[in-house]
């Protein structure tokens, strides 16, 4: 586990770097930051730049598919790779086909129909568009995280099940970051609880709930999946992942108890420590693998800790500020989280094996990966910034002209078709 410098470095010769990154960069353009720029879109009622985007994206998705490859220094793409382009492409398809469909349907109610178009604007359809466009953009996030995984020729053999757990742990830190970010910044969300005994509105359940009954159920799933029970010998692995999961939902239920009455709780937060100091003590095989693990930790501690204060001593357990504005600690939690899961997603064995080999060291590294999460955080930020922007709100997230309503009455169309475009 020593991380000296001495010895004999692998030679890295790359074939044709610079167009396999430039086809990484357009795939990142094209089938991430344009459909996702699509669905705010979409969610705003803006359906026919939705649209447009998301023709944008068909036609160089099918393109990609059909001729572009990610190939490994073997000269092929593995099928996971492939496979996911082409789910991608259908996909988005269907997508297009959903919108085309409504954009067809409202020329001909608007054309000939007039009197119904109330009715039917913002039916299933406009949910199926809206559905397939999240879609969209989960998918191709994990088409542009597998791309450099096929280019490097990762996750083959034993390591299939690492990158796996890797991926989807590192996506659902980032996708718990993405839900604090929105329950955060939309307006109507923050607020409505604040409004709610002065309408008389009957209040929801709090975050903590929804958080510790997702934990709750992950932490099951782990308990009994992480090892297979009664056919097979316990690796120091099982012990560590198997223990995660009961603390995981013995905890939520905990969460989910005091969560009650639609009151905060500290438990989800406290989970998150746990967790981390859990994963900062993993043992790895390279000194390297080991400190970006550490790291990975401290992030996922430091999410869990400034969680506990913003409800505690920031909020005093309300749901938000009196005032109702945003204060600036309450940003800390979701960056965290983002962090944690980006350095999860790059923990990867082979990924580290490669950073090891070519002289780097893990701060260089660190700073990297974390240099990404800041990225992915800005970008969260900006795209409820501009769905803000579209449907009426000003930069600040401060609602021009609030007035409260029940949360399950709101609807985003007629809100849309209320406010001046911007």
């Amino acid at each position: 586990m020593d991380m000296d410098m001495d010895g004999d470095r692998v030679e890295f010769h790359p074939v044709n770097p610079g167009s396999k990154t430039f086809h990484w960069l357009l795939t990142l353009a094209l089938l991430l930051i344009v459909p996702s720029l699509s669905l705010v879109l979409a969610f705003a009622n803006k359906l026919h730049w939705s649209l447009f985007l998301q023709f944008v994206a068909t036609g160089f998705s099918v393109f990609e598919s059909m001729f572009l490859d990610f190939p490994d220094p073997q000269g092929h793409e593995n099928r996971t790779s492939k496979g996911t382009s082409w789910f991608l492409s259908a996909l988005l398809g269907a997508t297009v086909f959903v919108g085309s469909f409504i954009n067809g349907s409202n020329w001909v109610i608007n054309r000939f129909y007039p009197h119904v178009r109330s009715s039917g604007e913002y039916g299933f359809s406009y949910k199926a568009y809206k559905t397939l466009s999240v879609l969209v953009v989960l998918t191709g996030w994990v088409r542009v995280c597998l791309a450099p995984v096929a280019l490097f020729g990762f996750c083959y053999g034993v390591h299939t099940g690492q990158c796996i757990a890797h991926g989807i742990m590192g996506l659902a830190f980032v996708g718990y970051a993405f839900v604090l970010c929105f329950v955060l910044v939309i307006p109507w969300i923050r607020l409505h609880q604040l409004h709610a005994p002065a309408t008389g509105a009957v209040p929801g359940r709090s975050q903590e709930f929804y958080d510790s009954t997702l934990m709750c159920a992950w932490g099951i799933v782990n308990t009994f999946t992480e090892h297979r029970w009664g056919r097979e010998a316990w690796s120091m692995g099982d012990y560590q992942h198997t223990a995660m999961g009961i603390i995981w939902w013995a905890g939520g239920l905990v969460g989910m108890f005091l969560a009650r009455n639609n009151r905060r709780t500290f438990v989800p937060a406290l989970l998150l420590i746990f967790t981390g100091y859990s994963m900062s003590q993993h043992a790895q095989h390279l000194a390297i693998s080991t400190k970006v693990h550490g790291v990975f930790g401290l992030a996922l501690m430091g999410a869990g800790a400034s969680r506990i204060i913003e409800i505690s001593f920031v909020l005093n357990d309300k749901p938000c500020t009196p005032d109702g504005r945003i204060v600036s600690f309450q940003y800390f939690p979701p960056f965290c989280l983002a962090l944690a899961g980006i350095l999860f997603m790059a923990a990867n064995e082979e990924q580290l094996h490669l950073v090891h080999d070519l002289g780097a060291d893990h701060s260089a590294y660190i700073l990297v990966a974390s240099s990404a999460a800041f990225v992915v955080f800005l970008w969260i930020l900006l795209l409820l910034a501009l769905y803000l922007k579209l449907v009426g709100y000003n930069e600040d997230g401060e609602v021009l002209g609030y007035q409260h309503m029940d949360v399950e009455e709101f609807e985003l169309g007629e809100l849309s078709d209320e406010t001046p475009e911007a």
